[in-house]
């Protein structure tokens, strides 16, 4: 599938993302990069226009027999699709996939999202599900979430009772059981201005706390809905969601992955799982398993940001 993305902002978005390291390469030696680069990149280009998607999200598309279900990907806490997603939007999209996602828990045009409270976050997320479902004219589809957008996407799919209409969830490090606030602090860090609205102006900051009221319908009893197939992808290199490995979801039938266990050498963090090749090799595992296979620990599987 070739996908044709105009517009200057999802340009600079490619072009800043090529140009740092090697996003296109084939031949990169390590199997993650460095976190600030990447994110910083997609988040200067997104500044100019923080409400358009990544490359490859939001097009005309038309689902395939190989690919029967749009995906929905749902960014983290401070971040905007531009910047979470730019170089999973691009790559679902060239593999085939039709991909959909919207920001949420903040003013439109601000590059800061996902700061409302969960519960107002969750029902937009629902909404977005609905208008995915009528615009391909299917019953389900499969989400990908990133830190708060992995536990929107459970929290849907448990407490606003989604389940039915979810084929799968694959989550990079959701915040499933909370973090603790130092946790968030760090995360806020990748963000210019975050820090400062931490205090003020992010009830989801509090929402995602250890033991928070909002996260007791998510945690209370068993969190896995029967019908959806869940993946959860981790590193042990965790600094926002602590303890490492609170992501997971220990329940049978759930897949928890931590990305050194495929790649030892990953030094992958929280923040840049979304841009780690590893990480995307295990969620494009988890969407289309009859075409699995191990993710290569020594070169890059490249990065096209969109073929033209």
């Amino acid at each position: 599938m070739r996908i044709r993305v105009r517009g200057a902002a999802i340009a600079a978005t490619t072009a800043a993302l090529l140009a740092v390291g090697g996003l296109g390469s084939t031949a990169t030696a390590a199997s993650s990069y460095p976190i600030q680069p990447y994110l910083s990149s997609a988040a200067m280009a997104a500044a100019g226009a923080p409400d358009a998607p990544a490359p490859g999200m939001n097009l005309p598309c038309t689902l395939t027999a190989a690919h029967p279900y749009p995906v929905v990907l749902v960014n983290g806490t401070f971040s905007v699709m531009g910047d979470d997603w730019a170089a999973v939007g691009p790559i679902l999209a060239n593999d085939g996939y039709c991909v959909e996602g919207t920001n949420f828990g903040g003013t439109p045009g601000n590059l800061i999202q996902a700061l409302g409270p969960i519960a107002e976050s969750a029902q937009q997320i629902a909404t977005l599900i609905d208008q995915t479902r009528a615009k391909y004219h299917v019953d389900k589809v499969d989400l990908v979430g990133h830190s708060q957008g992995g536990m929107l996407a459970e929290y849907v799919a448990k407490v606003l009772g989604y389940g039915p209409k979810i084929h799968s969830i694959v989550a990079f490090s959701p915040t499933t059981h909370g973090t603790t606030l130092s946790g968030i602090t760090n995360l806020a860090a990748a963000f210019p201005g975050a820090n400062q609205l931490v205090a003020s102006a992010c009830p989801a900051c509090y929402d995602q706390e250890v033991g928070s009221d909002a996260l007791k319908p998510l945690d209370s009893g068993p969190i896995a809905v029967r019908g959806v197939t869940y993946t959860v992808i981790e590193t042990r290199n965790e600094t926002v969601v602590t303890p490492v490995g609170s992501s997971f979801i220990n329940e049978p039938g759930v897949r928890n992955l931590y990305v050194q266990n495929y790649c030892w050498n990953d030094s992958i963090d929280h923040a840049g799982l979304p841009y780690d090749n590893t990480a995307i090799r295990l969620m494009l595992n988890a969407l289309s398993p009859s075409t699995a296979r191990s993710p290569n620990c020594w070169i890059s599987y490249g990065y096209p940001a969109v073929q033209q």
